[in-house]
């Protein structure tokens, strides 16, 4: 064994690499926040898009039957137009030969504007009353209904029956569509027509109250004399018949302009105003009937039977707080009706890639199973000479140990580098305690100042006295027969690099056990696809092999990016060197134990992922392997490691959601038949690895806990990618749990 670059006797002062580093962890803070601000925007946006769908918090209860003996006489036998001026009720009809034509449930952007086209051409003017919902939803709809000189009035938020509601929900109903209309048209309103109300003699005790606490807050409620029942669609006959009064009376009489499928109504209102004004009839706004009927003078522009005005008697402009409030709402709704079809549009496509994912790894993981253990399969005369096997190490006093005492049993020849990265835990000097104990004479330990992994692979590299290099980390441990099987594929001079099977070693952590789970199914089975498909994008860190030559050529490990292990990779395709999975070479890692540390490295790998995909951009339109790599592996990573892992916890997102407010039982089934497919998926690359079933028992938990945390470093790793972040080589916090191989199982 021998030593080069003795330690010194004082403390050293952090380098530039290590200050850089705490400036850059304190900078991950905020965009931490900003991933997470990012998902409650998200659940947001879904809350509001069910809200206005009437998924959240919708209500269908409808009340009949109920008594109304404490609803007065008057009221009852009145009119249509109920006020509550002074605090005291009174009714008021509509005048003898009027129409005041109303339309319930828009706007809709389908009926609507055919309603509002026919209205026009007879000059007629309406009073819609409208959902707050649809309001925000559709709020040019609006503005055109308002600039035609309509009236508007509120149908609730969300078009539930206020009689169930509790005082809090009947304003908060209120509010939010005067916001929506403010947001709208510029506008608020006093007019007020509940859902599923009709004639006033409807009017029971529960909804009784509801109608006193708005009059008191200055709204006129508006009920109907004449149904035209148009959503029953009795056809365009039966529908003039039933709006049409009885006796030359007037009447407020209803039509629907939403809430289903309206053609009927279209067909039918023309033949309406023409009958009607045959028979003498005028048409106004409930405003211009409560003027006409009180014997007061309308406003100039607002006359009975015209169309033309801006601002009828009910409408108030909308000033200060509530306008903007409005037009934030407005923008809010715009938002949400864009993200949530293009989410689900998304999630869609993404489902389709997941699972097409999930059938293209299964079929190919199977190939190249069967491909590599034929009996006649071989890679080559066999590698019996000996190879050079780098450790780089900073702080590995608990593992180091471990990981010489496993390569002491190796049954291939090896010498070993152990490259101390300026570790201040005595690193090389309990690697030099162990070797002389284990008396191993073929390991050197070299030291240098702190300067980051791919620095320490390169002075591993160059020290190297053989033609083939192991990387592997200072936290892992190897089987005897690892290295053998590892180096067997260099038998065929095209391989330049070898990725091995790395295996999670203290699994019997929840954490360890998600992780286990995740190396077996998604990592292993993604490198016998990538094998087969010759684009394979990294060699893990923990285990992998290289032609000295070919890492030379290219420049050995680079330090532009965080994921040094898929930038050599990535560059080794490039050169022209073909890199292949050996799954029989087995490593024992330790991974991390807390969700801290699985986010640190989470997050370092798929950060230096995305800069490595972006270094080697070019490879899109180069021609040979590059081209191959570019335009087969690139494509392939970017769909499969960054952008469905990104979406498909999302689609959890869309399945808790449904549940909860839609239908609980048919997304269930259909959560429970993803995860199926994954546990089809995950049983197989279990058999295929030979490892043990029982922890698939932890899969479902870890699809609802995970992949959530996976989530999140991704959109952290993209925020960072964004704003132009930096993050050296970050540490994790080892325990030495991983002893060896057997203790590993």
């Amino acid at each position: 064994m021998t030593t080069t670059t003795p330690s010194r006797g004082r403390r050293r002062a952090p380098s530039r690499m290590e200050r850089a580093a705490g400036k850059a962890a304190a900078l991950q803070r905020p965009r931490v926040v900003l991933a997470l601000l990012l998902l409650l925007a998200l659940v947001c946006v879904m809350l509001l898009d069910g809200y206005l769908r009437a998924e959240v918090g919708g209500d269908q209860r409808v009340r009949t039957g109920a008594s109304s003996s404490d609803v007065p006489d008057d009221v009852l036998d009145g009119g249509p137009i109920v006020t509550f001026r002074g605090g005291q009720a009174t009714t008021v009809s509509v005048p003898d030969k009027t129409i005041a034509l109303t339309f319930d449930d828009g706007p809709n952007p389908t009926w609507t504007p055919q309603v509002l086209a026919i209205l026009e051409k007879y000059d007629v003017p309406a009073t819609f009353f409208l959902v707050g919902s649809m309001v925000s939803r559709y709020p040019s709809v609006v503005r055109d209904m308002v600039d035609q000189g309509h009236e508007v009035g509120i149908h609730t938020f969300t078009h539930v029956d206020l009689s169930y509601q509790s005082d809090a929900r009947v304003r908060r109903e209120m509010e939010q569509t005067q916001l929506a209309l403010a947001g709208a048209a510029g506008i608020t309103t006093t007019l007020f027509r509940a859902p599923y109300s009709s004639e006033t003699d409807a009017i029971d005790n529960y909804s009784w109250p509801v109608y006193k606490k708005l009059g008191q807050d200055g709204y006129t409620s508006v009920f109907v004399d004449t149904d035209s029942d148009d959503w029953k669609r009795p056809g365009v006959t039966k529908i003039v018949q039933w709006a049409t009064p009885k006796k030359n009376k007037g009447a407020s009489v209803l039509f629907h302009d939403a809430g289903g499928e309206r053609s009927q109504t279209i067909k039918a209102l023309p033949e309406y105003i023409e009958k009607m004004r045959a028979k003498g009839y005028t048409f106004t706004t409930i405003s211009g009937a409560l003027d006409e009927q009180q014997g007061r003078q309308a406003p100039a522009g607002a006359a009975p039977g015209t169309g033309g005005s801006r601002l009828q008697a009910a409408h108030r402009e909308a000033t200060g707080a509530i306008l903007y409030e409005g037009k934030a709402l407005v923008a809010a709704v715009a938002v949400a009706e864009w993200a949530v079809p293009t989410l689900s549009v998304g999630l869609m496509v993404v489902g389709v890639a997941v699972m097409g994912r999930f059938g293209m790894m299964l079929l190919l993981a199977r190939r190249h199973h069967r491909l590599r253990n034929r009996r006649r399969f071989s890679w080559g005369p066999e590698i019996t000479r000996p190879v050079t096997v780098i450790v780089p190490a900073y702080n590995e006093k608990e593992c180091i140990a471990n990981t010489l005492d496993s390569l002491a049993r190796s049954t291939h020849p090896i010498e070993i580098i152990v490259v101390d990265d300026g570790s201040t835990d005595g690193t090389s000097e309990i690697a030099r305690e162990a070797a002389l104990a284990l008396g191993m004479t073929n390991v050197r330990v070299v030291r240098q100042e702190n300067a980051g992994k791919p620095a320490a692979l390169n002075n591993g590299v160059r020290s190297a006295r053989h033609d083939i290099v192991v990387m592997m980390d200072g936290d892992t441990v190897f089987e005897p027969d690892t290295v053998r099987q590892l180096v067997q594929p260099f038998a065929d001079p095209e391989v330049g690099a070898v990725a091995g099977n790395a295996k999670v070693g203290n699994r019997t952590t929840v954490i360890g056990a998600w992780q286990h789970i995740e190396y077996v199914m998604g990592f292993n089975l993604d490198r016998r696809m990538y094998d087969l498909l010759r684009c394979m994008p990294t060699i893990p860190g923990a285990i992998g092999a290289f032609r000295r030559e070919a890492v030379l050529q290219v420049g050995g490990m680079s330090e532009d990016t965080l994921a040094e292990d898929t930038d050599i990779t990535i560059a080794m395709h490039r050169d022209g060197w073909r890199v292949v999975y050996q799954e029989h070479a087995r490593a024992w890692t330790e991974a991390p134990g807390s969700l801290k540390q699985l986010w640190s490295q989470r997050y370092r790998w798929s950060y230096g992922t995305m800069q490595a995909l972006w270094k080697h951009r070019k490879s899109l339109t180069d021609k040979g392997p590059s081209g191959r790599f570019g335009r087969v592996g690139m494509p392939l990573v970017v769909l499969f490691q960054i952008v469905t892992p990104v979406f498909a916890p999302l689609i959890d997102v869309f399945t808790a959601y449904s549940m909860i407010f839609i239908d609980l039982k048919a997304a269930l089934l259909a959560w429970l038949a993803v995860l199926g497919v994954q546990l089809v998926c995950a049983a197989y690359a279990f058999r295929l690895d030979r490892e043990k079933y029982r922890y698939l028992l932890m899969m479902p938990l870890q699809q609802l806990a995970y992949r959530q945390m996976m989530y999140l470093v991704l959109i952290h790793s993209c925020v960072t990618a964004l704003t132009g972040g930096r993050l050296r080589w970050q540490k994790l916090k080892r325990t030495g749990e991983v002893g060896t191989p057997a203790g590993a199982g």
